[in-house]
């Protein structure tokens, strides 16, 4: 996960991640550090967040440099510079623009707090797609929202021809401005289990592996495993996850030897309470897969249908 800026043109309700003072809004991450960090990591790929990525005046030349690296690079965005910016990028299989959606029309002008945003992203999904880029969306999901409405979504989404989709429950910043709006982990699981009964004969093709969506309908019981997916951003190396930046380590190598991994998890830090996001159990589910290879085909081959097996 790489940040190479905090500053963003929305303010969302449910982040905790632009609560900075100018001055820090105002730093980048140069494309060497960008490039360096891939490197040093090792990661095949690089989702690159923030922040909005396409403020960023160099963020076309870190997206050529990771290809050229043969990264695979997700570029999130919530869609608004994309019209501006598009000319600046070459199609790629490399590269996938990941396009931030929360809910239909209304529901996701409100979360992100600037109405029309919904049919700007809409628009740029529809632009991206014209010009050959791949597209993904990322969804994410609030307390208030129904499996109906959620199932909307992914119907409306899926029609619009995106490769796939990313969805998650909320985690609650302690710094959000909203902060009624978190589910608990078993109200996520009740809604999940819901949307995948519903949408059992749909066509969604959800960016995630079986077992994790199987996690998320409460099917599977995971430990997250923080450095699956580990950050950096313009203070270094953050410990322990894209979450929780309790300090920050100037190289990967000290990120990983000096972190003290035990401490975090449910049961463990109260924050982690409610966590069930793919930056911490996607990588738990993938290194399931590896190991029961024949698990995960059963659940590939059923569905995600919110039934516990027998």
């Amino acid at each position: 996960m790489l940040e190479p800026l905090f500053r963003c043109n929305l303010r969302c309700q449910g982040c905790g991640k632009i609560d900075y003072p100018a001055e820090i809004l105002n730093k980048v991450m140069s494309s060497k550090e960008c490039l360096e960090a891939a490197e040093e990591c090792g990661a095949p790929i690089v989702c690159i967040a923030g922040g909005e990525p396409l403020l960023h005046p160099d963020i076309p030349e870190i997206v050529q440099g990771l290809t050229a690296q043969r990264k695979f690079v997700y570029l999130c965005t919530n869609g608004l510079l994309v019209k501006n910016r598009l000319e600046e990028f070459t199609p790629s299989n490399y590269l996938t623009f990941n396009v931030h959606i929360d809910g239909l029309d209304e529901r996701h002008d409100d979360r992100v707090c600037l109405t029309g945003t919904f049919r700007k992203a809409v628009d740029a999904i529809g632009l991206l797609l014209s010009r050959g880029f791949r597209v993904t969306t990322n969804t994410t999901l609030f307390r208030g929202e129904t499996a109906e409405g959620a199932a909307r979504l992914f119907d409306f989404l899926t029609s619009l021809k995106v490769e796939s989709m990313t969805v998650s429950s909320a985690f609650k910043y302690e710094k959000a401005a909203d902060q009624e709006s978190y589910f608990r982990r078993g109200e996520s699981i009740d809604l999940f289990r819901s949307i995948f009964q519903l949408g059992e004969n749909s066509h969604w093709n959800f960016n995630h592996s079986s077992l994790f969506l199987d996690f998320l309908a409460g099917n599977q019981d995971y430990k997250c495993v923080p450095w699956g997916i580990p950050t950096r951003n313009i203070f270094g190396w953050q410990k322990p996850c894209y979450l929780l930046n309790d300090e920050y380590e100037p190289t990967f190598e000290k990120l990983m030897n000096n972190t003290d991994w035990s401490r975090y998890g449910v049961g463990k830090d109260p924050r982690c309470t409610n966590c069930m996001l793919h930056c911490g159990f996607e990588a738990t589910a993938v290194l399931d897969t590896v190991k029961h290879p024949f698990k995960a085909l059963k659940v590939s081959l059923r569905g995600v249908n919110g039934r516990k097996d027998q």
